[in-house]
């Protein structure tokens, strides 16, 4: 089964194999949130990096009960063709192989009360880790969920593989200043739509809750918002059960007994995982499942995956119990991996008086935990009608000859390349590309004389390290550099390698070559300067390169309305809470988290501007918002979500935000697609008749400025205008 990686989940794959490739490297930890596809990411990088590394064998580490290694093994075995898995019993009747993807229970290995393995097997499996050292292989150790159980008996397991690299991840991984992090975060999950947007933490509570039976109340609660979220989902022909987990202290027998007692009298279909218990469980993971509710008393059990899960209700009894956040990671998962562009069906809930309970879950999770409520549109708003963009490709996969073309035309017009190949390799030679037929690396020589003085390069020499290629091990290199390049910009090894064949080979035919290099050179090339041609490669899917010309992408346009509703989140620690009476929804704060200074600024600048009737601050993904669609150069149909909509005077006007100028006027904008962007936002704006453009905060001047012509990044161009003097 072939899969498509999210861009999050390419981005952590690259990242593990420069912490990989790092000397100085030994622990890594990869931050993963619950619901991101870690399993996913670190198979592929897992097939990825035995491909160019020969003699290494993967020992995937999981812990306890679950039988987690048998799902992992299963999960690489469906996504990964062509791979060596292998569980316990398999190591212990074959030993270990290169290329091995070897998934163990820790557990298994260290517990003595655990019949799994004999002593005399153990022996045996120790025996199998020397033999494979003695043969030359190389053991890299992965942990999985290493927050948990991981003990002083599980540690000395990994020493016996001897292995220099240990990737630990988790969700809640337990803080090590020594390793290096890689952390993916949840808004990039949750611009996948792989999470839910947003938890909501005592949805419309009132100030002061006043009942007899606090237990009694917070279900009642829970149920009318699963019963809600039911029928949301059946008005969409959709068949999710939305799941309520009821989580109880550890010893609660009394609640037990409530909670099961409301469900009977209700009529509710429910579960029950506890250590002593397990009734009604059969396929209750199934987004169609019949059951409403599961009670469980802690954390349930590691791995457990059930995308339908969408409440938690969290009891107590005469105590606070400590904040899990595994616990509601459970919640957090959407049960079809994607938004449905409904904040209701697309946020999870949570309903409990416990308040450090609460304080914890804030403290955890920061933004995505924010105080909420919902919003309404004033009926005047409620007719404004635009033209939303939608992309229309079901397949989210890139051309390869469009890249190549892309790519060709990057190089050429930053370099003022020609046909003559000999005069481009000096002009890139000039530009610090290297060229040999050895594979050259730097390092440096000199003193110092306190520690502070190694970051000060320029007080040593530059050593350079040459080493005689070698077609057969340094081909493993070549190919190891072309895969990383293609996950880069989303294109598998394949199509990587024959546009790196195309642009710089002698044994291929191309209009648009840039090199022609025989195969030595070529892998000398490849390895010597993959840095730079990483760099340029990911500028040059994204550059607005009018020898590309437009194409006609068959965007779907439809009406587009704001919101009727929306799930606003604040910073109710702020000391000014001031209502936007310009703002299309009734109620909505200046306070407004999460903003980013340059849209803080712009709000501020539409409430205090006679010229501005009204504004409404547009979402960064789903269909329910504003958006604009355009092709990136390898003709991959991207959405662009502009920041705000706006009225001056009775006139629309399309408004992007971005980082903006530093003190000194350097640009603050990381988004490298900024130009390409802006051409798409005036292409739109031109076709609707409205106005707008990219509005960015200088620090120098303390003003907003707005380019509305042509795209420049220097804040002294005359592309860039005061915006208090266009907007008045």
């Amino acid at each position: 089964m072939n899969i498509t990686l999210a861009q999050f989940q390419i981005k952590a794959i690259r990242s593990l194999f420069e912490a990989m490739e790092n000397d100085n490297v030994h622990n890594i930890t990869l931050k993963s949130p619950t619901g991101s596809g870690k399993t996913i990411i670190l198979t592929h990088f897992m097939d990825e990096y035995l491909k160019g590394c020969p003699g290494t064998v993967f020992v995937w580490l999981t812990p306890g009960k679950g039988n987690l290694e048998e799902q992992s093994k299963a999960k690489m075995d469906k996504y990964i063709h062509g791979c060596k898995t292998k569980l316990l019993a398999d190591v212990m009747t074959e030993g270990f192989e290169e290329n091995d993807c070897c998934f163990l229970n820790w557990e298994k290995l260290t517990k003595k009360d655990n019949n799994a393995l004999k002593d005399s097997e153990r022996t045996n499996f120790y025996e199998w880790i020397s033999k494979a050292l003695q043969n030359g292989l190389k053991f890299k150790v992965i942990i999985d969920e290493s927050h948990a159980n991981f003990t002083e008996k599980s540690d000395a397991v990994v020493q016996l593989f001897h292995t220099d690299k240990i990737i630990r991840c988790s969700a809640t991984p337990l803080p090590d200043r020594h390793a290096k992090l890689i952390e993916i975060t949840e808004d990039e999950v949750i611009a996948e739509g792989l999470i839910k947007k947003m938890l909501v933490i005592n949805e419309d509570f009132p100030q002061k809750v006043e009942t007899e039976n606090q237990t009694q109340f917070l279900l009642e609660k829970a149920m009318a918002k699963q019963r809600q979220l039911r029928k949301n989902f059946l008005s969409r022909k959709v068949d999710v059960n939305p799941l309520v987990i009821v989580q109880l202290p550890n010893k609660s027998d009394a609640l037990l007994d409530t909670v099961e007692s409301f469900f009977k009298r209700e009529g509710i279909s429910y579960g029950v995982w506890l250590s002593e218990r397990h009734d009604n469980l059969d396929a209750i993971e199934k987004n169609d499942s019949s059951q409403e509710a599961v009670i469980i008393k802690q954390a349930v059990a590691t791995g457990w995956d059930c995308p339908r899960a969408s409440i938690l209700v969290k009891l107590r009894e005469n105590m606070d119990e400590t904040f899990e956040i595994q616990t509601i990671g459970r919640i957090r998962r959407m049960p079809e991996a994607k938004h449905y562009g409904d904040d209701e069906l697309d946020s999870c809930y949570l309903y409990t008086f416990d308040g450090k309970f609460t304080e914890g879950v804030k403290s955890s999770l920061g933004k995505g935990a924010l105080e909420g409520k919902t919003l309404f549109l004033k009926s005047q708003f409620k007719k404004i009608v635009l033209v939303k963009e939608q992309r229309t490709m079901v397949a989210d996969m890139r051309d390869p000859r469009r890249a190549l073309k892309a790519i060709s035309l990057y190089f050429k017009n930053q370099f003022k390349l020609s046909e003559n190949k000999s005069k481009n390799q000096t002009l890139l030679q000039a530009n610090g590309f290297e060229f040999s037929e050895d594979i050259v690396r730097y390092t440096l020589s000199g003193k110092a004389v306190r520690l502070s003085e190694l970051t000060e390069t320029e007080r040593f020499n530059a050593v350079k390290i040459t080493e005689k290629i070698n077609t057969h091990h340094h081909g493993r290199d070549y190919h190891n550099r072309t895969s990383k390049l293609g996950f880069e910009i989303g294109l598998d090894y394949n199509f990587m390698n024959a546009i790196i064949g195309k642009l710089f080979s002698d044994r291929i035919e191309y209009s648009g070559k840039i090199l022609a290099l025989p195969t030595k050179q070529l892998y000398a090339f490849v390895i010597n300067n993959f840095d730079n041609l990483k760099a340029m490669f990911k500028v040059a899917m994204v550059k607005d390169l009018e020898q590309l010309g437009m194409q006609i992408h068959g965007v779907s346009k439809k009406e587009f309305f704001f919101p009727r509703s929306i799930k606003f989140t604040y910073n109710s620690a702020n000391r000014v809470q001031k209502l936007s009476a310009k703002n299309v929804y009734d109620g909505y704060l200046l306070s407004a988290e999460p903003r980013s200074a340059s849209e803080k600024k712009f709000e501020k600048f539409c409430a205090n501007t006679d010229a501005v009737d009204w504004f409404y601050k547009n979402g960064d993904k789903g269909e329910e918002y504003l958006s604009i669609c355009y092709l990136d150069n390898s003709n991959k149909q991207r959405l662009f979500y502009p920041d705000y909509v706006i009225s001056v005077r009775g006139e629309i006007w399309i408004i992007e935000t971005k980082g903006g100028f530093d003190s000194s006027g350097a640009s603050q904008d990381i988004d490298i697609a900024s130009e390409k962007k802006f051409e798409e936002l005036k292409r739109y704006i031109q076709e609707n008749r409205h106005k707008g453009g990219f509005v960015r905060f200088d620090q120098q001047s303390d003003e907003l400025f707005i380019c509305r012509t042509k795209y420049n990044d220097d804040i002294h161009s005359d592309s860039w205008e005061l915006l208090s003097e266009v907007i008045k």
